[in-house]
């Protein structure tokens, strides 16, 4: 284990812990120090504030507040490549997981509990939880839009819907209705009153006369 395989540097989230060579899967990059305290000690301290306490076991944690400990600048992620250890004698160490490339930042998980009670009331800002959230926001931007065009679309079939309705309405107005329909055909059978004056038919005796005379 060398300290030059790693510098404190600037990361997204405040300092971190960046490879200054290639650091081969398996090697120890750093140990993780601070004061060993009993886990009552350890509650009272996290209840004070205190985010670098390493749980060991059910006994011990180490308090690794003190800036000594350079490894408390390594974040976590949830894609980690490091991984912590706890080795004989109550020892923490932070080991590499896969080949970390020079200007990589060093980070490792730093475990369910503290990422539950720490970590997720304000948002993880590993870049896996980023790409997350960021899928998710495409995903609520995707659902919004399709959402809109539904309700554009129902809009549209419903301004039709009353378009079409006025239509028939009006229609309708513009139509004669039955029973006047029903006068106009009557009066337009009825037979056309002739100009001409009908002549008065002659009798009987009209006809006779001039049969008598001719006798």
């Amino acid at each position: 284990m060398s300290r030059r395989s790693f510098r404190v540097g600037r990361s997204k989230t405040g300092l971190g812990l960046f490879a200054t060579r290639e650091i081969p899967k398996g090697e120890v990059i750093v140990r993780y120090r601070g004061q060993k305290i009993r886990n009552d000690e350890a509650d009272r301290r996290a209840d004070r504030g205190n985010k670098y306490l390493y749980e060991v076991n059910n006994r011990w944690t180490i308090d690794g507040s003190s800036r000594k400990n350079v490894a408390r600048y390594a974040n976590h992620s949830c894609r980690p490549n490091a991984e912590s250890d706890v080795l004989r004698g109550h020892k923490v160490i932070i080991r590499a997981i896969k080949k970390i490339l020079p200007g990589q930042e060093i980070l490792y998980d730093y475990g369910k509990d503290y990422f539950d009670l720490i970590l997720k009331p304000i948002g993880c800002k590993c870049d896996k939880c980023e790409e997350k959230r960021k899928a998710e926001r495409a995903e609520k931007r995707r659902l919004a839009t399709r959402k809109r065009a539904r309700e554009a679309k129902k809009a549209a079939a419903q301004k039709e819907t009353k378009r079409k309705v006025s239509a028939r309405k009006e229609a309708a107005r513009s139509k004669p209705s039955r029973k006047s329909a029903g006068k106009a055909s009557s009066r337009k059978a009825a037979p056309a009153k002739s100009s001409r004056k009908a002549k008065p038919a002659r009798d009987a005796a009209t006809f006779e006369q001039p049969l008598r005379n001719a006798a």
